[in-house]
């Protein structure tokens, strides 16, 4: 963990530029040339690299000092007296730049210090907290500097002059002294022919200690000389091979060393190798020159081509120094080339045994794969010794000549080439594959390979229109490919990249494919089959003795007992051929043995029983390797959870961090040795088991194909794994494919990254019943989330962030758990019971016994624990800037930080922009900076000084979908990516967010930028305004995107498309409910109920069952359906008292209901495409776990056209413009609305795909404005259904009850297409894995309803030849009706007397059953959560034992009818669709909504529209929604033609219209002509009972008028948004007469007249005739006859009263003294109702000023009307006047009264009104200055105490009563009001201006003055952009909250006039 300390070192370069950081080495100051390294590991090896000498190295990689340093005293076992761990005595480098340095955090056995300390021993300078991207950007442009200031802050810059203009002496110092010879080990030892030993003689110019111990291990003695050495003459006396080393500076000053080297050539006495110096050397003494390099290469994975060979090389370098291959003499060649630059990396002589590279082979650090080098040489020496004309041979090398090795290995030859999916998303094989097969797709197109893709996963992006040439959407099995295979007759085929379910295929028709003439592109089904059999690859590993676990095999579980006894407990069981961990686990006993075995053996006929190596780490790496063995590690990864966990359910950290050099490159080279040994061609990935405390590890196992873990690896380096294993799969080279990401490399590398990632896994547990949260080595997670970071705490901190919207970051949490058992059995729960561990004082130490979690990992955590707490000290105000900055590199987000502080999210944001503390963007290139890179691929980070990219070209924000979960997968990733696509197609820069790995939308080439980044307010905040985006779209990624619309648009970011105010709207319920009863659509019947008692009342009004849902989550369920009052009194116990503090949402639910689907795109409001899908199941059932038929084949017209007609209300009402979709329930034509989503919803890809339009391209085109036809020809082939199947995954949920119900379970879904909805059924079922039944169906059905329904079906059986069994009732019934069953009973215990062919248990166990038809009856009363019903065991078995599961009695009918009608399955055109669509073959028919194959159209283009409603059918909807919903405010004049459609007649509206506007003449240019007001709003307002009235007090109004009141309001600031501008009150006049002072009341109302076409006349006190003694009458009389309606502030409490008896037009009350302001009461109540959805049930705490608070008057007045709780909080001398507060008592709503805010006051309050205590209102200023005006402060540290959703309230001005810092939390509403201020009043009009002038004493008053001043200077004249008035102040309504809808208030305020 960093310090606290302010930056106390400098970097100083050359050029003045100067990089501050904290010192961590010897307290010294240093000078040197400037390098950058690229290598992840190996710090302690590079910094004695004597290379570096004098050199000040920058680490790429950012956390150094991970494992600290091993013993500097421990000493080499071949090297005697020199040390084991380093590469010479002492550190090189003059000085270390890193980005960042783990302190006394290291973590390794080895270690024995930290890297610090051993720095300030060996006396060098470190400085961290440096940009090292920045730096290492700068070096590479500018090349190296040299000589730069590195000095220590505020002491005595020292420059160190390192003599390196001599370079001799550079020599000097790192060569030996005197020669020196090192003797092999005894074995093995090679002899000269005089029997000594063959001695090699190294020329020390600053060597590496590995090169001679790389000489030793190979059986010579090494001489060391030294540099200066005259050593020619002794060649082949004294020596038998000439070695020259490594070693720093310039090789043109090492003249007397070229010179002795030149002399030993030209005698030709031995063979000579050289390394690095010793090439250049070599070169120059061969008469080449050598040239400086720009930078240099310094790194450990650079590629290099052997020209000899073609093969390509991954090495370690260090030079700045190279040979210029033009000038090699004629005699010499090239023997290896920089794959990267071209620069020359090895010679060798064409007639002599001589060879030099460039490369270290020795490695130490990076990779070993040239170390075969050393033999090369070895090799000469020998042959050489044997025969002396070995010494005019030039050298061979291995791996033959290039033009052989290309005959060897001939590019593929394929024209078309099929691709097999994963089919649908289940636990273990989730969206990465989707990813990869749309990956591979593109790499085929690429290279015009016509592609054929297998997969009925309808959701994914791989089969979309435009990628495959065609896409079957079939399942994924060997019976379908087969026949694909027949009819398409393929020659080639990709089986790797579609999971286990492809692999499995490939492996089944391995050898029908030669016969079939297709050829398996890849890795072969051989090797394949080597990695999935369990033994085979045990056996193939101990051939090239790698080492895997202590292993056996069993086919049975007797041959299991038998293979324990050799291996010993504890073991684990793995299944063969099973992905995922599936059928896995551990077992410490016999009884756990058989279980594991028992489930196994059911999806494997093979499980391997191994060695248990719990508590070992887990390490991964991802390997690359093409058809001529080129082969690299692209990612390697540590598990953050020890060896016992699925790696799937582990988190997961790229690069590792806890491993050394040796470690690492031990663990690739074994990757490499064991890929190549198997002949994988291609990609996969390999785990291994390594333990901690030694070198010890063993390989887990191998996957032969693209994993989970490759996407992971994939988007963690940013190196494209799936598209280059396409193109290797085509016999393409490495080498030879370019790095599509920097555009400037090949393929052949290995990425570097200067970043740290974390994978953390999503679990849904809690979706489950009785589901098992333990994780084990069977996978559970459902998605996963990858963050990217300069530390590790910043990466992890975003990853839990990003897991849940809840998760703040690794700060202590209120999850009710066991710390001690959570930490010894990890759950879901694991890393927060570590975060609660911590905070409650458990050690380090401690948490590493009950875990085995590394402890470095665990003190990084640590770290944030104890930084977190100290943050505590400090609040938003008083945090210093570099306290800030440091929490934010710490991954800390502002939402943490308000928490310490006490603050608010927003206003932590504030104080951190001030302090100029901004978040960073760098890129993910792959090279660490090393080469200039074009990628797109970026994150944010506050390690950094500077971007990395510049924003020049403004973009729209496409928001992806975040973390798989059940409800939210892939559907959403397939919309984001086709709005991505839309919008670059039209030219649109697009710039995508999202942070889920699996997601094709992730990938870099998807959209023109991709920040891999949360999904949350700040982090899309600071995206929007780096890019200065153009919008952000929201509606495409699902519900993550949606939480943070709102939010969004209050901050000023555009969101296009549906006003997030109406998505509020459709989420919020009660907003809902009531827009729903305001249109006439009808809804389910509910409430939100407080106690117990009302729950039963509501209950019995409606009727039992309902549908029960909890504001907070119970035992993992959100939702159920409660049956009885029994059953309902049992649900709300075991969730917790139902109380206002936890109300109970209850939802009648209607049985036997049908659900249906619609999904529907609008434009302002308007429908221009739709489709409507209909559900097999009964509502009851999620809609996400619902059998979806489309077209629909069941529906009656009516209901289609009713569900339309109420769909094109809902657009309009909420004026949609995008997509969305409404889930409708059917009874008897009868319909309800369930939900409306508006986004895209998780149906869109499926109704696109199947009906041939793609909805989100028109809904994308919506948004932006683009054309787009409406209702496109829909072209579908003859006879032809979809049907949509889920996908679940109960087999993984160890305990979960498979089950249907309100709660969706299912993890993904398929589709497929038939003749009819029967056979795209069965086709579907069977893709999801489901096996159809050979011989014996059980039966148990529990409620005789469903024993009735399904009767017909099942007599069908028998006939079909099923042996039929069934349990006891379900026997019964059968028998009684004539068919024969096997009766077999069920046991909840053992009954060693139950006789087998009785026995269910046994049956299921042996797998005699092939389908299980199980319908649970209803749970008619609730049972303890702990029970456990035979039918759930048995369901739970049948699951376990992979036993066909069905559970609904709707698919049991479909099933069998399915079953009945013998489908061959043969391939028809309704299988496949191709880039262009259905097939031209398939018959046309075109249709807009298609019920039962027929076309519902109208003459205006919507569907079933056009029609008048029946006016019966209109007044039975008013009277079912006053009947159903106790809560609804339905007026009593409800008429038909406020529904009827557009059907109104100018006798009824002909008073209400507006004024001609048809033409622009004689009008003032201010006001362009406008639309048309909406016919609904006059119809409300022609009934108002305001007209001719004064608005005088709230008492003139009653509940229903407040209803009318709000409606109103609501129309009109739809009209708003729609036409942007109403302009009604042309020629109208308003007179203002103000006695006080007045700034929002007087201004808004002046904006508002403005806007709306009306003038103002205003009249100030100080300059009227009242100075002269002018009466109040008077001039209300005298106003009266200039304006149409007045009004009027004055001090008198009478004075309304009195204006309002001497008026001759309307007078509105502004304010009469301190009695009453109603005007802003209904903007008060409005407000409440706006934020919070509902007034009722709400507690009101008003606080400061209550006697003279006239708007505190008026408010709770108004409240009497609802039943609400109200607290007072005042002075004693500032109470509420005793009239008011009598009347609160008497309503008995008077809950609490207090002198002062207390925290347990506000945590009871849902709204907080302030007021201001007016110092005005004291006729003594010294009573006022008494009052204790602290206690009524509201503030950010008060608030802490308030709930999260409630909001605080003043009617403004306001003195200091509201802290400032308190603006910038969500819940302040004060300013928001001026957003509704002009919606409420529009009803309470006179004929003319009544309803204005309310509307405009209700705006609030600052903001609106705005918009008078943008009206003003927006005339309709065009600027500079060329946009006209209306287009600016969209632009402007965009950037400003408030401006927007002021104008509605405006426009609201003139139609309301009219009334």
């Amino acid at each position: 963990m960093a310090t606290m300390n302010s930056p106390n070192m400098e970097l100083e370069l050359r050029d003045g530029t100067i990089f501050r950081g904290f010192s961590y080495g010897a307290p010294k100051s240093a000078a040197g040339e400037l390098v950058f390294q690229t290598g992840m590991v190996g710090y302690p090896e590079s910094l004695t690299d004597p290379s570096y000498r004098g050199q000040i190295l920058v680490l790429t990689f950012p956390l150094v000092g991970n494992y600290g340093v091993p013993s500097r005293e421990a000493l080499d076992e071949l090297l005697h007296d020199l040390p084991e761990y380093f590469e010479s005595k002492e550190i090189h480098v003059a000085g270390l730049v890193t980005a960042s340095y783990a302190g006394e955090d290291y973590s390794h056995f080895l270690a024995q210090s930290a890297l610090g300390t051993w720095l300030k021993e060996q006396g060098v300078p470190a400085i961290h907290g440096v940009d090292t991207r920045a730096l290492t950007k700068r070096i590479r442009d500018n090349g190296n500097y040299c000589f730069e200031n590195f000095p220590s802050r505020g002491g005595v810059i020292q420059k160190l002059q390192l003599a390196m203009g001599n370079k001799k002496t550079a020599q000097a110092a790192v060569s030996i002294k005197t020669p020196r010879i090192f003797s092999p080990p005894a074995v093995p030892r090679l002899l000269h022919p005089s029997k000594r030993l063959v001695r090699i003689l190294c020329v020390d110019v600053g060597l590496k200690y590995n090169q001679l111990r790389c000489l030793l291990r190979r059986g010579v003695e090494v001489q060391v000389v030294p540099w200066d050495y005259d050593f020619p003459a002794l060649a082949g006396v004294q020596y038998d091979g000439l070695f020259i080393s490594n070693g720093p500076g310039d090789p043109a000053l090492l003249s007397i060393t070229v010179e002795n080297i030149s002399n030993a050539m030209r005698d030709a006495r031995t063979p000579i190798f050289g390394i690095c110096l010793g090439h250049q050397l070599l070169a120059r003494a061969a008469g080449a020159s050598t040239v400086k390099m720009k930078f240099g290469n310094r790194g450990q994975n650079i590629p290099c081509t052997n020209l000899q060979s073609g093969r390509c090389y991954i090495t370690s370098q260090n030079h700045g120094y190279a040979v210029d291959a033009s000038s090699l003499p004629e005699d010499w060649e090239e023997l290896f080339v920089n794959a990267n630059d071209g620069s020359n990396e090895g010679i060798r002589h064409l007639s002599r045994p001589y060879f030099s590279v460039q490369f270290h082979p020795e490695a130490k650090p990076g990779p070993t794969d040239t170390e075969f080098l050393f033999d090369v040489f070895i090799d000469a020496i020998m042959k050489s010794l044997n025969s002396a004309h070995h010494l005019h041979q030039p050298l061979s090398f291995v791996n033959g000549v290039s033009a052989e090795n290309l005959k060897l290995h001939l590019k593929v030859s394929v024209k078309k080439v099929l691709v097999l999916g994963s089919g649908g998303l289940s636990i273990g094989q989730a969206g990465e594959f989707d990813y990869s097969g749309s990956q591979v797709i593109k790499a085929l197109k690429e290279e015009g390979i016509y592609t054929i893709l297998i997969n009925p996963n309808i959701a994914t992006v791989q089969t979309s229109r435009g990628l495959a040439d065609k896409v079957y959407f079939l399942p994924v099995t060997a019976e379908f490919v087969r026949k694909v295979i027949a009819y398409e007759r393929p020659d080639g085929i990709y089986v790797t990249f579609g999971g286990q379910t492809a692999l499995q295929v490939g492996i089944q028709l391995k050898d029908e494919l030669p016969v079939l003439g297709v050829r398996v592109l890849g890795t072969p089904i051989e090797a394949i089959i080597k990695t999935e059999d369990r033994e085979l690859f045990a056996r193939s590993m101990e051939s090239i003795g790698e080492k895997c676990a202590q292993s056996a095999a069993a086919t049975s579980i007797e041959e299991a007992k038998r293979v324990i006894q050799d291996i010993g407990y504890p073991v684990i069981i793995r299944a063969a051929y099973a992905l995922g961990g599936l059928g896995s686990g551990f077992a410490d006993n016999e009884e756990q043995l058989l279980d594991l075995c028992q489930k196994a053996f059911a999806t494997s006929p093979q499980v391997l029983i191994e060695r248990s190596m719990k508590g070992w780490k887990e390490i991964e790496y991802e390997v690359v390797r093409d058809a001529y063995d080129n082969c690299i590690t692209v990612c390697n990864m540590e598990n953050f959870d020890p060896l016992g966990i699925h790696t799937g359910d582990s988190i997961v950290v790229a690069p590792s961090q806890t491993l050394s050099d040796e470690e690492y490159n031990m663990l690739r080279t074994t990757a490499i040795n064991v890929v190549r040994h198997l002949g994988i061609v291609g990609e996969c990935n390999i785990q291994y088991a390594l333990n901690p405390f030694s070198k010890e590890y063993c390989i887990i196992e191998v996957n032969a194909r693209l994993s989970r873990s490759s996407a992971l690896a994939s988007k963690a380096t940013g190196y494209p794994l799936a598209f280059i294993a396409g193109k290797l799969g085509l016999g393409m080279a490495l080498n030879e494919i370019p790095n599509s990401v920097t555009k400037v490399k090949c393929a052949c590398f290995e990425p570097s990254l200067d970043y740290v990632v974390v994978k953390i896994p999503r679990w849904d547990l809690k979706k489950f019943t009785r589901v098992s949260t333990q994780l084990s080595s069977s996978m559970k997670s459902v998605g996963e989330v990858m963050s990217i970071g300069r530390t590790f705490e910043e990466a992890i901190q975003k990853a839990i962030r990003a897991i849940d919207f809840h998760n703040l970051g690794f700060n202590e949490t209120n999850a009710l758990m066991s710390i001690d058992a959570e930490l010894q059995t990890p759950s879901d729960q694991r890393l927060f019971a570590i975060a609660n561990a911590m905070h409650s004082g458990y050690t380090v130490d401690t948490i590493w016994e009950m875990t085995q979690i590394d402890k470095w990992f665990l003190k990084k955590l640590e770290g944030l624990i104890k930084f977190g707490k100290m943050m505590t000290r400090y609040d938003a105000n008083s945090a210093p800037t570099e306290v800030i900055r440091q929490a934010k590199q710490l991954g800390f987000s502002d939402r943490q930080l308000a928490k310490f502080w006490n603050s608010n999210e927003l206003a932590v944001r504030r104080c951190r922009v001030e302090a100029g503390v901004t978040p960073f963007v760098k890129q993910i290139d792959t090279v660490a900076a090393e080469f200039p890179a074009f990628t797109n691929y970026l994150y944010l980070t506050y390690n950094g000084s500077e971007h990395d990219v510049a924003f020049d070209t403004p973009g729209v924000m496409v928001l992806g979908s975040g973390v798989y979960r059940i409800g939210s997968s892939v559907e959403f990733d397939w919309c984001s990516v086709r709005a991505v696509r839309t919008l670059r197609e039209h030219k649109i820069q697009t710039v995508m967010v999202n942070y889920n790995p699996e997601t094709v939308s992730t990938d870099y080439d998807e959209a023109d930028r991709l920040y891999f980044e949360n999904i949350t307010l700040e982090t899309v905040l600071d995206i929007y305004q780096l890019e200065e985006a153009n919008g952000v779209i929201i509606s495409m990624g699902g519900q993550a995107p949606n939480n943070i619309a709102l939010p969004l648009h209050r901050l000023n970011v555009k969101i296009l498309g549906t006003s997030p105010e109406m998505i509020d709207t459709a989420e919020n319920r009660y907003k809902f409910s009531r827009m729903l009863d305001r249109i006439l659509v009808d809804q389910p019947a509910w409430k939100e109920l407080t106690s117990l008692s009302e729950a039963n009342e509501f209950c019995a009004t409606v009727g039992y069952p309902v549908l029960v849902r909890p504001s907070y989550v119970l035992s993992g369920a959100a939702m159920n359906t409660v049956y009885s009052r029994d059953d309902l009194a049992s649900f709300l116990q075991q969730a917790a008292d139902v109380s206002r503090e936890h109300p109970v949402v209850i939802t009648k639910y209607i049985e036997g209901a049908k659900e249906i689907e619609m999904d529907a795109v609008a434009r302002n409001g308007k429908m221009v495409c739709h489709f409507i899908s209909e559900h097999v199941e009964n509502a009851g059932v999620h809609s996400g776990d619902a059998t979806l038929v489309l077209p629909p084949q069941d529906l009656a017209p009516e209901t289609v056209r009713r569900i339309e007609e109420a769909t094109r209300k809902i657009g309009n009402a909420l004026n949609v413009t995008g997509p969305f979709n409404i889930q409708f329930i059917a009874k008897d034509n009868e319909i309800k609305v369930i939900e409306c989503n508006v986004r895209a919803s998780r149906s869109f890809p499926f109704v696109s795909k199947v009906m041939g339009v793609d909805l989100i391209e028109m809904a994308t085109k919506a948004i932006m404005g683009l054309p787009a036809p409406e209702y496109p020809a829909v072209s579908l082939p003859k006879g032809y259904v979809g049907v949509k199947v889920p996908q679940f995954s109960f087999s993984r949920l160890s305990g979960a009850d498979p089950v249907l119900g309100v709660e969706m379970a299912s993890t993904g879904e398929v589709a497929c297409f038939g003749r009819d909805k029967f056979e795209a059924y069965i086709k579907a079922l069977i893709s999801t894995g489901f096996r159809l039944p050979n011989k014996n169906i059980l039966l148990s059905i529990g409620s005789f309803k469903d024993k009735m329904e399904l009767l017909p079906s099942v007599k069908k059986l028998p006939k079909m030849g099923f042996d039929l069994f069934a349990t006891a009732g379900t026997a019964d019934f059968l028998e009684e009706h004539g068919i024969k069953v096997q009766y077999l009973e069920v046991l909840t215990g053992e009954d060693e007397n139950q006789k087998s062919e009785y026995s269910l248990t046994q049956h299921l166990a042996n797998n005699l059953i092939d389908l299980y038809i199980n319908l649970p009856s209803n749970n008619r009363f609730r049972r303890p959560a702990n029970y456990m019903s035979r039918g759930y065991l048995t369901r739970r078995m049948a699951v376990d034992y992979q036993t066909p599961l069905v559970t609904n009695v709707k698919n049991a009918k479909m099933l069998i009818e399915a079953l009945s009608r013998h489908y061959e399955f043969e391939i028809s055109d309704c299988d496949y669709q191709t880039t262009s669509g259905w097939t031209a073959r398939a018959a046309a028919q075109t249709g807009r909504a298609l019920v039962n194959g027929e076309s519902s159209r109208s003459t205006n283009g919507i569907p079933g529209s056009g029609q008048r409603s029946d006016p019966g059918s209109v007044s039975k909807s008013v009277r079912a929604i006053r009947a159903r919903s106790p809560h609804a405010e339905v007026p009593e004049s409800f008429g038909y033609a406020s529904i009827a459609g557009p059907h109104y007649g100018p006798a009824r509206y002909a008073d209400m219209r507006p004024p001609d506007v048809s033409g622009a003449a004689g009008r003032d240019s201010m006001y362009p002509s406008m639309p048309s007001v909406s016919p609904s709003l006059f119809d409300l307002l022609a009934r108002s009972p305001f007209k001719q009235r004064h608005i005088l007090s709230v008492g003139q109004f009653n509940r229903a008028d407040l209803h009318l009141l709000f409606t109103v309001a609501q129309e009109m600031r739809l009209g708003v948004q729609r036409q942007g501008v109403l302009d009604i009150l042309r020629g109208r006049v308003l007179c203002m007469m103000f006695y006080e002072p007045s700034t929002r009341t007087s201004a808004s109302f002046d904006a508002a007249m403005q806007r709306l076409g009306g003038r103002t006349v205003v009249v100030t006190t100080p300059h009227s005739s009242t100075q002269k003694g002018e009466s109040l009458a008077d001039s209300i009389r005298t106003l009266g006859c200039y304006g149409d309606a007045i009004v009027l502030r004055h001090p008198d409490e009478h004075s309304a009263a009195t204006a309002a008896a001497c008026s001759p037009v309307p007078v509105i009350n502004g304010g009469n003294g301190s009695r009453e302001h109603p005007t802003q009461a209904f903007l008060d109540l409005f407000t409440i109702r706006e934020e919070l959805g509902t007034v009722t049930g709400l507690t009101i705490t008003f606080t400061g000023d209550l006697k003279y608070g006239r708007t505190v008057h008026s408010l709770a007045r108004l409240l009497r009307h609802y039943d609400v709780r109200i607290q007072l909080v005042s002075p004693p001398a500032l109470a509420l006047p005793p009239d008011v507060r009598a009347e609160l008592v008497e309503a008995g709503q008077l809950v609490g009264e207090g002198h002062a805010l207390t925290p347990d006051l506000v945590a009871r309050t849902d709204v907080l009104y302030c007021t201001r205590i007016q110092r005005e209102r004291f006729a003594d200023p010294g009573e006022y200055d008494g009052l204790p005006l602290r206690a009524f402060v509201v503030d950010n540290r008060l608030l802490a105490h308030a709930k999260k959703h409630m909001i605080v309230m003043h009617p403004l001005p306001r003195n200091a009563e509201i802290s400032d810092e308190v603006d910038y939390d969500q819940r302040a509403a004060y300013f928001r009001q001026v957003r509704f201020a002009w919606a409420p009043l529009r009803s309470c009009r006179s004929p003319l201006t009544a309803s204005s002038d309310e509307i405009w004493s209700v705006l609030p008053h600052g903001l609106v003055g705005l918009g008078h001043g943008l009206v003003r200077s927006c005339d309709g004249t065009r600027g500079g952009g060329g946009a006209t008035r209306l287009d600016i102040l969209s632009v402007v309504a965009h950037r400003r909250p408030g401006l927007g809808l002021s104008w509605a208030a405006l426009a609201g305020l003139a139609s309301a006039g009219l009334g």
